[in-house]
């Protein structure tokens, strides 16, 4: 009878807010609780894999500050001085350039300098800006050429991988790549180039990112106290422990028999960049990270370019830890310790669990457990725009480890470039342009636009 009565009185009652109030606390104690608790250990494992992976790299980070020697004393490096060549400028690697403003301010030998400029814009206005940019640095004598491709397939991987056909880079050894939005520092080569030289084993040198826009707003604040812990800590973990460190795309220095021998680019995911690197490493060449090298480019500063750029570099490294789990774990030529570090900490923890952890216990289980006081989790803050990202990047993860729909999907981070100066003083007096750091040189124009800076020595 009591089961009778409580079944009439309170799933047939008109009031519906009663309704699921009683439907609440009928499922709440035998389904709710022992699966939000179940939920909260999960969350607690995922932490402590996130919070450990961090530990590491703190404690190895603090030791290289500490007792490891520097780049130029832990490998051999001897500066590039004019005056000390015997052959004149014939002793400089022959360098293969793809981009315009950034990469003719290079200091290098004029006669060693191929620049090529790689246009897959599909705006005619952008395209007829960037061939008369080209012409005006031919007019001055610059060795440079203006390619533009048929198709835009592979996106970013296929104009690089359509570079590298033409006859007048066969000769080219090293290949530095920049973006439209990218300035190295004029002796770039100059203090990258010779470890490539003078030791053979030696893949890849990346340098530092810095942001000429970091101060336009909030959002790029964030980005930059981000990408700030990336450089300065996991990159420079990778580098010293010689354990493995992501390429990111650009600013870096490659050998290019490194890229043959790895297969050259490869468009089967959007981090072609990282793609290349790992199957780099897994033939066992090495990376060399310098932090004090510094190369300027451009965050984006609108909400819809930050997550068109998250949900490329959340997507594109679980889609590439899909494809190469199994091609790491049963490679031959790296230790298991570089085999632990790539599969666990490079691409488990950092790409995936990362992700999980964030959505999963600040956007599911903290606000059911106001709904459920019996399950207690402890957490300090709650950032809203964090919980926001973390659902993006969950999905973007999800995606690519499931190569669903969007995977392969490619928007160009929308830059502002000399739109900033646009806004003249608003920003306040101490801010730089970006005209004036990246000069006017070149323009970076809508999301289609692209150049790209490679070297190539002899």
């Amino acid at each position: 009878m009591a089961a009778n009565s409580f079944t009439s009185e309170s799933f047939y009652s008109p009031d519906i807010g009663g309704q699921i109030s009683m439907l609440w606390e009928f499922i709440k104690a035998p389904l709710i609780v022992p699966l939000l608790t179940i939920c909260v250990y999960i969350c607690l494992a995922m932490s402590i894999m996130v919070f450990m992976e961090r530990l590491y790299m703190g404690i190895v980070i603090v030791l290289v500050k500490l007792f490891w020697k520097k780049p130029e004393k832990r490998y051999k490096w001897e500066a590039m001085r004019d005056d000390d060549l015997e052959d004149g400028n014939a002793a400089f690697p022959m360098v293969y350039k793809i981009s315009i403003g950034a990469a003719c301010n290079l200091s290098w030998p004029a006669d060693r300098l191929v620049i090529q400029v790689l246009d897959d814009s599909t705006d005619f206005t952008i395209k007829d800006m960037i061939e008369r940019e080209c012409l005006r640095w031919a007019s001055k004598g610059v060795n440079i050429r203006y390619q533009i491709r048929e198709t835009r397939g592979g996106y970013k991987a296929g104009a690089l991988k359509e570079g590298l056909k033409h006859d007048y880079v066969k000769q080219c050894e090293y290949v530095v790549i920049f973006d439209a939005d990218f300035r190295p520092e004029p002796e770039f080569l100059r203090r990258a180039v010779p470890f490539l030289i003078h030791n053979p084993d030696i893949a890849l040198v990346q340098a530092r990112w810095r942001f000429v826009n970091s101060n336009e707003c909030l959002l790029t604040r964030m980005q930059e106290m981000s990408l700030d812990y990336h450089f300065t800590v996991e990159q420079e973990v990778g580098s010293a422990t010689h354990a493995f460190f992501g390429f990111n795309g650009t600013g870096g220095i490659w050998r290019i028999a490194a890229i043959n021998e790895a297969g050259g680019w490869n468009d089967r995911t959007t981090v072609e960049d990282m793609d290349l690197a790992v199957r780099a490493g897994l033939k066992g060449w090495k990376f060399l990270y310098l932090g004090d090298l510094q190369v300027y480019s451009e965050l984006p500063s609108t909400f819809k370019a930050f997550r068109f750029q998250q949900h490329r570099w959340s997507c594109g490294p679980a889609n590439l830890f899909r494809k190469m789990m199994m091609g790491i774990a049963t490679n031959k030529k790296v230790t298991l310790y570089k085999k632990f570090y790539v599969i666990y900490s490079f691409f488990f923890v950092r790409k995936i669990i990362a992700h999980f952890f964030t959505f999963f216990f600040y956007c599911v289980v903290l606000p059911l457990s106001i709904l459920v006081p019996e399950v207690v989790p402890s957490a300090l803050l709650w950032v809203l725009f964090e919980n926001v990202m973390s659902f993006h990047r969950t999905k973007a993860a999800f995606i690519g480890l499931l190569e669903a729909k969007r995977v392969n999907e490619w928007v160009v981070t929308e830059k502002l470039g000399d739109k900033l100066s646009i806004k003249g003083n608003k920003s306040g007096s101490n801010k730089k342009s970006l005209r004036k750091l990246l000069g006017d040189r070149i323009q970076v124009h809508e999301l289609d636009s692209r150049c790209f800076c490679s070297c190539w020595m002899l």
